[in-house]
């Protein structure tokens, strides 16, 4: 990449780039020192460049440099405008040949997992969005990762040798910005919805927070605190995805997570992404890959975790077996799950991200345990415990209340379930989440033997015009 001559290639025609012409333009900066920000940018990626103000003015021109420069250019006017800029608005997309196989592997090796990992996060969200959004779920593709990562949840060492001339020095300040953000996306998740603004911006943090510092160097202690914060953002990029129905996209997200969670040692965090895992395969109705991974999860970690922490993974299995409709099961993980969540102290060594993790959490969950398995009375009764704030849980929140419509709904009770469905329109119409929806759709199916009443056509005439979901 350090000689122009052999680094670019014309672009079609010879058209000049009048977009990257009038990005620098209203960024201020000089050629000159454009091009030594895009090295630096280079550098930090591992790729050192030498680029001039002559090759700056070759891109205007209509030369396009080879990736991943173009990423280092939209990095640079990202910092000049003070606002986002993709390769796209620059005139110089994505290789047309990327494929949507891209953040599937879970290599073994250390370097090439995090090349792997910063190559999807870099060019997941700007390469072949048309091709990701005709993909839909594949439980196979979780396959590989989980078993390898049963094989071996922690990798022995966090520190890479291999050259790196000036790259940038990890240290704690990064690794608390990155948990500020991680915390921010979290608390922004639960509140509007994974297609909110806050949520959404976890990809950029990955992108241009994360990855420069994943390619710089770090001591082992440094380097697996750094992993673990990268996992967690990519854990909470994947359920944003998944929340708003991007299945493809959350389990590219989920796999790198994983193998970052492994990278860092921290087996654990491990477990709780294949919960994550776990939870998007038997809502699609996977149900035993879902079992397996949420079995997996708690086996693995059952030496190596609180007790909140392994409460919430023999939860995830529960709601995998009510899923299949496997009563026994579900009750005997649920019960496990209680058992473990008794047994928590407040000076439990707890990771912050399982902290949402309360009896009233568990008891949401339940409901729709119960839901899944056919048995109203149950889901009212652990309804009256599952007292989450709803300022703070909103989407969870509303979803509950959909599932309670439809238990009473389902024991024959209409004005208690439209109480309740009115009350989940009242919430979701909040949030920003394509999942959520699912919820409203299984009560206007619980509603149909009362279609004929005036009650249940206002109810549907409200769904359709606030939430837009077909009634």
């Amino acid at each position: 990449m350090a000689v122009e001559t052999t680094d670019v290639h014309h672009a079609s025609g010879h058209r000049p780039n009048l977009a990257l012409a009038k990005l620098i333009a209203a960024s201020g900066a000089s050629h000159k020192a454009l091009a030594a920000r895009v090295n630096q940018h280079c550098e930090a990626q591992g790729k050192p460049a030498s680029y001039t103000h002559t090759s700056v003015a070759n891109w205007i021109s209509g030369m396009t440099p080879r990736w991943p420069t173009p990423l280092a250019i939209a990095a640079a006017l990202t910092e000049r405008l003070a606002r986002p800029v993709s390769v796209i608005e620059i005139g110089m997309p994505p290789p047309a040949t990327t494929s949507p196989e891209i953040g599937l592997d879970f290599p073994r090796e250390l370097p090439t997992a995090i090349d792997t990992a910063t190559a999807w996060w870099v060019l997941g969200d700007q390469v072949n969005r048309r091709a990701f959004h005709q993909l839909t779920f594949a439980a196979a593709a979780f396959a590989m990762p989980t078993t390898r990562w049963l094989i071996q949840p922690a990798d022995a060492s966090a520190t890479i040798e291999r050259p790196r001339p000036r790259a940038r020095r990890v240290g704690a300040a990064d690794i608390a910005e990155l948990h500020e953000a991680a915390e921010h996306a979290r608390r922004s998740d639960s509140k509007y919805g994974g297609g909110s603004w806050g949520a959404s911006m976890v990809d950029a943090c990955l992108r241009e927070r994360a990855v420069p510092l994943l390619k710089g160097t770090y001591s082992d202690d440094v380097g697996r605190h750094l992993f673990a914060v990268t996992a967690q953002l990519g854990r909470l990029a994947g359920y944003s995805a998944w929340d708003v129905g991007d299945q493809a996209r959350a389990q590219r997200h989920y796999i790198q997570a994983l193998r970052l969670a492994r990278a860092a040692g921290d087996v654990a965090l491990g477990g709780y992404v294949l919960a994550s895992m776990s939870l998007q395969a038997g809502l699609n109705d996977f149900c035993n890959d879902a079992i397996d991974m949420a079995q997996g999860a708690y086996e693995r970690a059952r030496h190596r975790a609180t007790p909140r922490t392994l409460a919430f993974f023999k939860l995830v299995e529960a709601r995998a077996h009510a899923r299949a409709h496997a009563s026994r099961a579900a009750g005997l993980a649920l019960a496990q799950a209680e058992t473990l969540l008794s047994q928590a102290r407040p000076d439990d060594p707890d990771p912050g991200w399982i902290d949402f993790f309360t009896y009233a959490r568990l008891a949401a969950d339940a409901t729709e345990i119960h839901r899944d398995l056919q048995m109203p009375h149950m889901v009212m009764r652990f309804e009256e415990l599952a007292t989450m704030p709803a300022d703070a849980y909103t989407r969870s929140c509303g979803m509950r209340n959909a599932i309670v419509g439809s238990a009473h709904l389902e024991a024959r009770r209409l004005d208690e379930g439209l109480h309740f469905g009115h009350r989940a329109v009242d919430i979701l119409s909040q949030v920003a989440s394509t999942r959520s929806l699912t919820y409203v759709r299984h009560f206007l199916e619980a509603l149909k033997p009362w279609n004929a009443e005036t009650c249940a056509q206002e109810f549907r005439h409200r769904v359709r015009q606030e939430l837009r979901v077909p009634a």
